[in-house]
């Protein structure tokens, strides 16, 4: 069902990279030791004999715990080796991005709160002012990592971005309609990436996740998601009743969510099978359209999805990552009246060749096909 997998080992553009205990086992078994390579996240405390052996010249660990002879020795043979960071709710070295059952891990027994989600966001919290280079070092370390397993991800993937604000409640024709939208996209072969986050984003991650059913399926989840609207006032109920859905339809479609720690207050949702979560805002906001290869929908939102228009705009304007990429915006009344982004859009786009790129429709129902018709 899922054809958004990590890398296959030693694929080409990453051939050096070791990023679970079956690669560093295959590794070793071809001969030639970990020369070189790049060993990320591993738990490496049984490999002991091996690391005693393996030659590891200029070898990378990055967070692989191992035994003090083991550290000692390969170190000894001209390897870096970062350790574990003790203490932290998150591995600033993983090989891969998240997924929802591990942001949401203890949900069901604690709550929201005791989710590592929530405990990240609590460390982030506490550290992010404090001018503690170390952690801000810690911060960048992970984004980096995040940004290395979301590349490894969507190699090859023609990828679709789906913005839309927070506030769009389950239960609403507004959610309903962009939960379709993201069931569409998929179904026509596309990767939906979205923030991550509630609202319009949750909705199409949902979609996604119910392309693979009969179209009944998602009527049905809109109904039990439709008993907690939102996120406020508890984000326990809403995450469980995401839950809820996916218990009841376990084999859900791929798709990709990119959140921030810097927006706390707004959880993960759980329909995105994966989940690429940044502390640095920035980091993400570039990273999540610049991977949106293949058009960006944006559906009516406020200040952050203003933001994002303009941030996608920029390069197309520019052609610095080179051909514009299709832009839909979705509702006229929004973004000619309300935020009357689509004038300035239109004006910047004019005479250049960003210009056909782009296009305003009313209803979300047309946005595929003018995301199509756009494409060329």
């Amino acid at each position: 069902m899922d054809d958004l997998t990590p890398a296959q080992p030693y694929h080409a553009a990453h051939d050096r990279e070791i990023e679970t205990l079956a690669e560093f086992d295959e590794a070793l078994a071809r001969g030639g030791g970990l020369a070189h390579y790049r060993v990320q996240a591993v738990d490496l405390t049984d490999r002991t004999a091996q690391l005693l052996s393996a030659d590891a010249t200029g070898a990378v660990f990055l967070g692989c715990p191992m035994e003090e002879p083991a550290a000692t020795a390969v170190r000894a043979a001209g390897a870096l080796v970062f350790p574990p960071v003790p203490g932290l709710p998150f591995d600033p070295y993983r090989a891969f991005v998240y997924s929802p059952d591990e942001l949401f891990a203890s949900l069901s027994d604690g709550g929201y709160e005791a989710t590592p989600d929530a405990l990240a966001y609590a460390w982030f919290q506490r550290t992010k002012a404090d001018g503690d280079i170390f952690g801000s070092m810690l911060r960048a370390v992970h984004d980096d990592a995040v940004s290395d397993a979301v590349d490894e991800l969507l190699t090859g993937a023609r990828v679709v971005g789906v913005m839309g604000g927070h506030a769009m409640a389950r239960g609403t024709e507004a959610y309903a309609g962009a939960a379709r939208l993201g069931r569409e996209l998929a179904r026509a072969g596309f990767t939906v990436a979205t923030g991550g986050g509630p609202g319009a984003m949750e909705a199409a991650n949902l979609g996604a996740y119910a392309a693979p059913y009969r179209d009944s399926v998602l009527d049905d989840a809109l109904l039990l998601l439709a008993k907690a609207p939102s996120f406020t006032p508890s984000v326990t109920d809403w995450a469980r009743a995401a839950f809820e859905v996916r218990e009841r339809w376990p084999d859900g479609g791929p798709s990709v969510g990119i959140p921030t720690w810097f927006y706390g207050h707004e959880p993960p949702n759980a329909f995105a099978a994966h989940i690429a979560k940044y502390f640095a805002n920035a980091t993400r906001e570039d990273g999540l359209l610049a991977r949106s290869n293949a058009g960006v929908v944006f559906l009516p939102g406020a200040a952050g999805t203003v933001q994002e228009i303009f941030d996608n705009a920029t390069p197309n304007y520019y052609e610095s990552r080179g051909e514009p990429t299709p832009m839909v915006l979705v509702d006229e009344a929004h973004w000619t009246e309300h935020l009357p982004a689509w004038p300035l859009l239109r004006a910047l786009a004019r005479g250049r060749s960003m210009e056909p790129r782009i296009a305003l429709v009313d209803r979300i129902e047309d946005a595929p096909g003018a995301l199509k018709l756009i494409r060329g």
